[in-house]
């Protein structure tokens, strides 16, 4: 892959109980994190309802629109599970039973109801390829969708399987200069320099810290060697705006 090239991604929450405040999401950080050091960029983030028509939208969009999209909730046992029905029809194919997840789940007897209702997790689309999770059933991929469950614990160790079959770029890193300065007080010359360096993300980040206020100005690109110079280029902007550095 060239070094310059930006393989994207986009995380799809999926949940009616993030939306409704009752579940904290702490999936994304990760996949971002995990992501990152493979070169891929998560360049959009979206949660959606647990509604089919909105689901299957959104994976048709996002599928075209970027490199690899990854959902994270409902494929579990219950009703409102549909997941897997969703990326099924976002395909145009039908959904069957594993094999080797119908084995996996069967090996744990349960009465036929609570057994049917496990079964529920066996459901893939046909043609999608099984991303492992040693602790349960796993999740699948349908060419470069990935889906996985909402449980941390179990999401991680579904991503940690489905790294090895990702192709990724140059990594991104991040340099950060920290100031007690104003935002107002760089904002034009940091304008200029970002109109200088458009392939270099440069953010800032206001703070208040014992009264007295700040900014952390941040730069992220894939080429450590500019990273550094502009990082030296940000404490003399600041410098030269009357700021006093913190680092």
């Amino acid at each position: 892959m060239p070094p310059d090239r930006i393989v994207s991604a986009c995380v799809l929450i999926i949940g009616n109980e993030i939306l409704s405040g009752r579940t904290q999401d702490v999936n994304l950080a990760h996949i971002a994190n995990e992501l990152n050091e493979q070169g891929i960029q998560v360049r959009e983030a979206r949660v959606i309802p647990d509604a089919e028509d909105e689901i299957v939208a959104a994976i048709n969009e996002c599928r075209q629109k970027f490199d690899y999209v990854f959902t994270t909730g409902g494929i579990g046992p219950t009703h409102d599970d549909i997941t897997a029905d969703c990326v099924a029809k976002a395909f145009g194919v039908p959904l069957y039973i594993h094999p080797e997840i119908e084995s996996l789940i069967r090996e744990r007897e349960a009465p036929p109801e609570i057994m049917a209702s496990r079964l529920r997790m066996a459901r893939v689309p046909e043609g999608a390829e099984l991303v492992r999770n040693p602790s349960g059933p796993p999740g699948f991929q349908v060419e470069n969708v990935y889906v996985m469950a909402g449980i941390p614990r179990v999401m991680q160790q579904m991503l940690e399987a489905a790294l090895p079959s990702l192709r990724g770029a140059a990594p991104v890193r991040s340099r950060t200069v920290t100031a007690f300065v104003t935002e107002s007080q760089v904002a034009k010359p940091l304008s200029e320099l970002q109109d200088r360096l458009p392939h270099i993300d440069i953010g800032s980040y206001p703070f208040s810290r014992d009264g007295r206020f700040g900014t952390s100005l941040v730069a992220r690109g894939t080429d450590e060697s500019e990273l550094d110079a502009l990082s030296r280029q940000l404490r003399e902007l600041i410098t030269a705006a009357g700021g006093e550095l913190t680092d």
